[in-house]
């Protein structure tokens, strides 16, 4: 009933849950929890706050997906705050953000846009006559979660770059809570943003975030690995300049500028206006805008990255990686074949040991001719000591030597004796 109330078909929500999954990185099978979730979950109130901005993180929001599923969300999650959106100003306005833990016990969500300055007591942005950085830190002090949309709130964003007066920081700097999700860009890709949220819906926990707190799901991988135009980066194919036959064709625009190759987003396959298009299909540069300090750190958006070896400028940072690589085996192989080496001379110029078998044989020998050359004497002494000695009693009743000797021997007639006669 909700969905019809808000003018969407069953088809239509169930094909926008299951694009929310695969933007999460989930298998198919989460689309009917995601569905379910998002129409029967109870109004989560949410509070958006903006400091120094521009508003385009709004607007990226606003247009993600479709409208249609822009009220949607927008009617799951109660929108109690926001200067865009609201009818209220002044004081009646301000007054919404008084009690809040009291007001929502179960708790909010809240969202920030934009950079926090901090310069001059904070003067450069006030709420209610209020510096924008207390006001943040008391609402984000009481919420489940919060969320840094856009640039300016991960790091400051322009505002933070050099030469800037207002001391603008990111919100990470002036609030002190684990429960903080950053979404940087420039404007912050508003499907991004719906996926956060639903995620929260879904699992009643926030997206896992790496070191600086932006979700994997988002920006765990390189740009340059997902571009259509890696191809020719690998061909040595760039555009030289704008217009030329390169840049009709569609090659690399990594010489013009582009950031793509240092740069981790989900932007080449989640893209912008209803997943239609980005910057690089559109035939501009990525500027790097979800990295930290990029207005700074980056260059400008149309000067290259600069070189690993300023002396070889048309070496790439991969083919250093596959250089050393190539160094590192060749050394690998070089060690080896000196360790072989090595121990084989060491084996040769070793002395031969005589073997156990010889000596045992010369031993024999030496054995046997000493014993030849022992007198009979000498050998009966031998034979007659090794023999153990036996008890007496033993030795009683035994025959002798003699004895055994005699009757060994063949018994023969006497001869026969010539008798002389009597005379």
């Amino acid at each position: 009933m909700a969905l019809v109330r808000h003018g969407v078909s069953r088809r239509t929500f169930l094909k926008f849950s299951a694009a929310i999954a695969a933007t999460l990185a989930l298998p198919m099978s989460y689309a009917p929890r995601i569905a379910a979730a998002v129409e029967n979950a109870p109004r989560v109130p949410l509070i958006w706050l903006r400091g120094l901005a521009c508003g385009g993180d709004s607007q990226a929001f606003l247009q993600s997906t479709n409208p249609t599923v822009g009220e949607l969300l927008i009617g799951a999650l109660s929108l109690d705050y926001d200067e865009a959106f609201m009818a209220a100003a002044g004081a009646d306005a301000t007054g919404t953000l008084t009690g809040l833990r009291a007001r929502f016990p179960e708790g909010y969500i809240a969202v920030v846009e934009g950079s926090v300055p901090t310069a001059d007591g904070g003067a450069h942005a006030t709420l209610g006559g209020r510096p924008m950085r207390d006001v943040i830190s008391e609402v984000c002090a009481g919420a489940i979660g919060t969320i840094a949309v856009g640039s300016c709130a991960f790091d400051g964003g322009v505002a933070a770059a050099a030469g800037g007066l207002t001391g603008a920081v990111g919100v990470g700097r002036v609030i002190n809570t684990p429960h903080l999700v950053a979404l940087p860009g420039c404007p912050v890709n508003g499907d991004n943003l719906a996926a956060t949220l639903v995620h929260y819906l879904t699992l009643r926990e926030f997206p896992p975030t790496d070191g600086l707190g932006r979700p994997f799901f988002a920006y765990g991988g390189l740009i340059h690995n997902q571009c259509e135009r890696r191809a020719h980066f690998e061909f040595g194919e760039f555009v030289q300049s704008w217009g030329d036959e390169a840049s009709q064709k569609g090659w690399c625009l990594y010489k013009m500028g582009c950031k793509g190759p240092q740069t981790f987003a989900n932007c080449p396959t989640q893209q912008y206006a209803e997943s239609s298009s980005w910057n690089v299909l559109a035939g501009h540069g990525c500027i790097g805008c979800t990295m930290p300090g990029f207005w700074d750190g980056m260059g400008g958006a149309y000067q290259r990255l600069p070189a690993p070896l300023p002396f070889l400028p048309d070496v790439s940072a991969d083919a250093i990686g596959l250089a050393l690589t190539g160094g590192v085996a060749g050394l690998a192989v070089v060690h080896g074949a000196a360790s072989t080496v090595r121990q084989w001379r060491v084996r040769r110029t070793k002395k031969p040991t005589p073997d156990t078998t010889e000596m045992t044989e010369m031993t024999d020998t030496t054995d046997t001719t000493e014993a030849a050359e022992v007198t009979p004497t000498a050998a009966i002494e031998t034979t007659e000591s090794a023999v153990p000695a036996e008890p007496l009693g033993e030795l009683e009743g035994r025959p002798t030597v003699d004895e055994v000797w005699v009757a060994e021997q063949p018994l023969s007639e006497p001869e026969p004796v010539d008798e002389e006669p009597d005379l």
